[in-house]
């Protein structure tokens, strides 16, 4: 495989970029690896500088559930770019996205539309704080919320692809208001309420936890945290800035069964493009300026052509037998996968939530991220360095998500089983 003009393109940005790229995991250090230059992408495949396709499993990191490129996207965005790129204004693309998002979430009845997950999510917290008067947060290892400073403490994702605990720059005065506790340990969330619960402004979770790798919730976990918050008055934020509209329709809490207070978006709502969301009941939004005292703001929030990538993307999300197609096509790769492990003698552990995915190189089960940091992650690397050279595009990290789209056909899945069988063989 050429990797020519990919080296010479990183070598020339190592010098003016941090690392060589604006996203630490693209990197690929933790896989002793170089990064992939991408020139364009069509459908599920992704073709780099020097002329070399993959299979794409990572999928701009989960918002291209309908593929790269998909025709009535593009035409949305085309239709949007003749109206301007910004206005700094209303317009009614934000109208439009934001009914559709309450119509479709059910614990949403008011949103508001900002730049990022990051920025979602740090919204929602100084929400939750400014609505209950209390200034501490549990949060859960593994569970990554982006990189504010209130919620960089036991972080999963590119964190933990680094092998960080946090990040300097973070004072301890605002480290401290934040708890990180095991995922999917019930125990110890019970008795971290029962001692402390009476300060606690808001409990923030994945609820398909997909920073660790993918770890789905225990049965009974999300239920504690919904009863005991509601016990003590906290408020419960789901971060589906991931599982929103990826596992199902109404994101994983429609597929659960569990209303959290407040509901961080992003990835799918935008259709690719850059943005997040925050909404929740009535009562608690109703607490964000203009109309409350909690200020956030943004400049670029509401941008009509992430606005109207997003509803092209949530009108295809909606049609009938989306997401079985979707969880059918999830279901026949971790099958096909498991038996190659099989075949091959190589203990994985295989999760998988909807079109989310999360392969593990051990032989115990993974439900939290000690698990998860306990797996081999030498032979990760050799598995991912092997599959890329068969075509398979991954995220270079264990911690990372494999992202299935609408558009990858039978004969996709088929030849990454084959490659994963030949990887393995080789291991």
């Amino acid at each position: 495989m050429k990797r020519e003009k990919s080296q010479n393109l990183f070598n020339r940005t190592t010098g003016i970029i941090p690392g060589g790229v604006n996203s630490p995991v693209r990197a690929c250090k933790s896989v002793g690896e170089e990064p992939v230059f991408i020139d364009y992408a069509e459908g599920c495949m992704i073709y780099d500088v020097d002329g070399n396709s993959f299979i794409d499993y990572i999928g701009s990191w989960g918002p291209m559930i309908l593929g790269h490129r998909y025709p009535s996207v593009i035409r949305a965005l085309g239709s949007a770019l003749n109206r301007g790129t910004s206005f700094g204004a209303p317009s009614d693309l934000e109208t439009r996205l934001a009914e559709t998002v309450i119509n479709a979430v059910p614990s949403i009845e008011m949103v508001r539309l900002v730049n990022s997950g990051t920025e979602a999510a740090m919204s929602a917290v100084r929400l939750a704080r400014g609505y209950t008067g209390r200034d501490v947060i549990v949060k859960f290892d593994g569970c990554y919320h982006g990189h504010a400073d209130t919620l960089l403490v036991e972080a999963g994702s590119g964190v933990a692809t680094l092998g960080i605990p946090g990040s300097p720059g973070i004072p301890e005065s605002i480290a401290q208001h934040t708890n990180s506790l095991p995922f999917n340990d019930i125990d110890c969330f019970k008795q971290f309420m029962d001692d402390r619960g009476d300060s606690i402004a808001a409990v923030i979770v994945e609820p398909v936890a997909g920073n660790m790798g993918l770890v789905p919730p225990v049965e009974g976990f999300l239920e504690i945290l919904r009863s005991l918050t509601e016990k003590y008055g906290a408020l419960l934020i789901f971060d589906e800035v991931m599982s929103g509209f990826r596992v199902a329709y109404g994101g994983a809490q429609s597929l659960y069964g569990i209303n959290p207070d407040i509901t961080c978006l992003g990835k799918i709502i935008g259709g690719g493009l850059p943005v997040g969301a925050y909404g929740g009941r009535k009562k608690i939004m109703e607490h964000i300026a203009p109309q409350g005292p909690v200020y956030q703001a943004g400049t670029l929030s509401g941008n009509p052509l992430a606005m109207a990538a997003g509803i092209a993307t949530l009108l295809e999300l909606k049609k009938p037998g989306f997401y079985e197609k979707i969880n059918q096509k999830a279901e026949r790769l971790v099958e096909g996968l498991k038996t190659a492990a099989v075949k091959r003698e190589v203990q994985v552990q295989v999760k998988w939530v909807g079109g989310m995915l999360g392969l593990f190189f051990s032989d115990r089960d993974v439900k939290n991220f000690n698990d998860a940091k306990n797996c081999d992650l030498d032979m990760f690397a050799a598995y991912y360095k092997g599959m890329l050279k068969k075509g398979v595009f991954l995220a270079p990290s264990q911690f990372e998500a494999i992202f299935i789209s609408a558009v990858h056909k039978s004969a996709d899945i088929d030849k990454t089983i084959k490659a994963a069988e030949e990887v393995f063989e080789a291991l």
